[in-house]
């Protein structure tokens, strides 16, 4: 009997070591080497010789003719949000969350009302039938067209798909699904890859829209390969906190829409609702003015929003005051705790500075600056700011107010939502009065301080 040759496998970029160490020698990642079982390459070989006669010709890009892809909307406006319009034939979507944050319910959801018109099929690898069925029961989906395959062997699955020709399939999930030409575990690194590789290849030349549910890691990041989301069209991240009856989807990567794209659904006793105005989520109704809390106009994808900073500086009773954040960068707070005492006398070396996003949104834009900054002064100096406020700017190192992306439209938003004052970078000011909104347009930290003074009056 042939002895079984093993390798290890780096799980963030599929290099291969003949032993195991601590760092990867190819990415550089610490402790991502697994151990694999080789596999054969009789069973790869044959497919890709199979493929080495139909090379493709060489064609002018002039030549080309450019055609938007149609879409295929899911009913869901939120989802079609992150998607970009809709689901594309042929395309490819990975979507990833933490366990028992709506995946399932959300994609069951979707190709329930998708199935109505398109033929549909939902892989279920980590449900039976009849739990899938208890879900859509629970959901109050009703009867439904959409077709069900309890199944996680690779080979039966494309079979199956081959015969139906479904023009949607959701694979829940891949970590679940299993090649017999391959002798490792189901989830492991090859399996992963092979199998994904294999479901996006049918995809492709079928004209079929697949969408894979994919397992994160304790970190947050989608398990298996790294390669797992180059392969793929689209990645979506399922967000907030399990506790919370709101989630967020947010689209990571996209070949046929925006990225930074972001969907806010409501976990109801029906199932995962869209929501409209997300602004009125991120924020607080405080029935009387308080300090520390100021409201940011984010822009998410192509979506303006309104989120409330809060902050909390108090004084430190240890040599090392701490300085936390809550969905915006920690490294971040630090500089600007650093820049606001040297340009503008601001001066919290000995204060606990702690931030946070209402909502659970995570912020990533370097535009919430000048609104953490206005919190954490309004904090320290117990001074309330206008309720009516809104902000938004980055804040550089020598203490400018740098100009942030679609500044039009986030001022729209803001004198939509009723708020009738906004300080904002110098060059995001509008050229034509914006109706019921009075801006206010700044160079530098200290000078929007001296405006923040002059509104309290």
């Amino acid at each position: 009997m042939a002895k079984t040759r093993t390798a290890y496998i780096c799980t963030e970029c599929g290099a291969q070591s003949l032993r195991w160490q601590g760092q990867c020698p190819q990415c550089s990642a610490w402790n991502t080497l697994v151990e694999t079982v080789v596999e054969q390459g009789g069973a790869a070989t044959s497919r890709f010789a199979a493929l080495a006669g139909q090379s493709s010709r060489l064609q002018p890009l002039a030549a080309l003719e450019a055609r938007e892809q149609p879409r295929i909307p899911t009913g869901m406006g939120e989802f079609d949000r992150v998607l970009g319009g809709g689901l594309v034939a042929g395309g490819v979507v990975l979507i990833g969350g933490d366990p028992g944050i709506g995946k399932s319910t959300l994609l069951l959801q979707a190709l329930s009302q998708l199935a109505v018109s398109h033929a549909a099929v939902y892989v279920s690898g980590e449900e039976s039938g009849e739990q899938v069925a208890l879900r859509a029961q629970r959901l109050q989906l009703g009867s439904t067209p959409l077709q069900l395959l309890a199944e996680i062997n690779l080979e039966r699955i494309l079979a199956t798909l081959k015969d139906a020709q479904p023009k949607i399939v959701v694979i829940d999930s891949i970590q679940t699904v299993y090649s017999e030409a391959l002798q490792s575990a189901p989830g492991s690194v090859a399996q992963v890859r092979e199998c994904a590789a294999q479901l996006t290849r049918y995809a492709k030349q079928s004209g079929t829209a697949l969408i894979v549910v994919g397992h994160v890691t304790k970190d947050g990041t989608l398990a298996g390969p790294r390669v797992l989301e180059h392969i793929v069209d689209t990645v979506l991240y399922f967000e907030g906190d399990t506790h919370s009856s709101f989630r967020l989807v947010r689209a990571f990567k996209n070949r046929f829409g925006a990225v930074n794209e972001l969907g806010v659904f409501a976990m109801t006793d029906r199932g995962l609702k869209g929501v409209s105005n997300p602004s009125a989520i991120f924020l607080s109704q405080h029935p009387q003015q308080v300090s520390g809390s100021c409201v940011l106009v984010t822009q998410e994808g192509t979506r303006p929003l309104l989120v409330e900073i809060q902050a909390l500086v108090d004084s430190s009773h240890s040599p090392n005051p701490r300085r936390l954040s809550v969905g915006l960068e920690q490294n971040r707070l630090a500089m600007l705790l650093a820049v606001a005492h040297r340009h503008a006398g601001v001066a919290c070396f000995d204060q606990d500075v702690f931030v946070n996003a209402v909502g659970g949104v995570k912020i990533t834009e370097p535009a919430a600056d000048l609104a953490v900054l206005l919190a954490i002064v309004s904090s320290l100096r117990s001074r309330a700011l206008p309720r009516e406020l809104a902000v938004f700017g980055e804040v550089g190192l020598a203490g400018e107010i740098r100009p942030a992306p679609r500044g039009q439209e986030r001022l729209k938003e803001a004198a939509k939502l009723g708020f009738t004052v906004a300080i904002v970078p110098r060059a995001n000011a509008p050229r034509q009065d914006i109706d019921g909104l009075q801006v206010i347009a700044v160079d530098r930290i200290e000078e929007a301080l001296d405006r923040v003074r002059e509104l309290d009056g």
